[in-house]
C-alpha cells in the first residue's frame, strides 16, 4: 500500500514558478510510475504529467509541454512537479497518484491518490 501526501501549492502571479512535491511512504512507491492529475472547479480530473518508476520516462499534457517538468527520488520517496510560466488556467487542485499499471494517462488506472494541494495562478 501507498500513503501520498502532497505539499508546495499557493497563490503565485502569472508567469511565475511554484515546485510541487509529493511524498510517499510504503514499499511500493519506488516500483510505482507516478503521475500528477488536476482539477479545476467544475471540470472533470485532468492528466498534467507521469514519470515511470525508474524516472526514464515521462508523459505530459499538451498543454503543460515546455512549462512543466516532472521528475522523482525515489531514495526520498518523493515525486515532484516544477511549473513554470504559470497561467490563470492552471488554477486547479492538483494530486498525485501512485499506479503499477503501463497505462499513466489515465486517472482510472492509479491506485492511489494523494489528498490533494491547491495551485492558483492570479492574472
Amino acid at each position: 500500500q501507498v500513503q501520498l501526501v502532497e505539499s508546495g501549492g499557493g497563490l503565485v502571479q502569472a508567469g511565475g514558478s511554484l515546485r510541487l512535491s509529493c511524498a510517499g511512504t510504503g514499499r511500493s512507491f519506488s516500483r510505482s510510475a507516478m503521475g500528477w492529475f488536476r482539477q479545476a472547479p467544475g471540470k472533470e480530473r485532468e492528466f498534467v504529467a507521469a514519470i515511470s518508476w525508474s524516472g526514464g520516462s515521462t508523459y505530459y499534457a499538451d498543454s503543460v509541454k515546455g512549462r512543466f517538468t516532472i521528475s522523482r527520488d525515489n531514495a526520498k520517496n518523493t515525486v515532484y512537479l516544477q511549473m513554470n510560466s504559470l497561467k490563470p488556467e492552471d488554477t486547479a487542485v492538483f494530486y498525485c497518484a501512485a499506479t503499477k499499471s503501463w497505462n499513466m494517462v489515465t486517472a482510472t488506472d492509479y491506485d492511489y491518490w494523494g489528498q490533494g494541494t491547491q495551485v492558483t495562478v492570479s492574472s
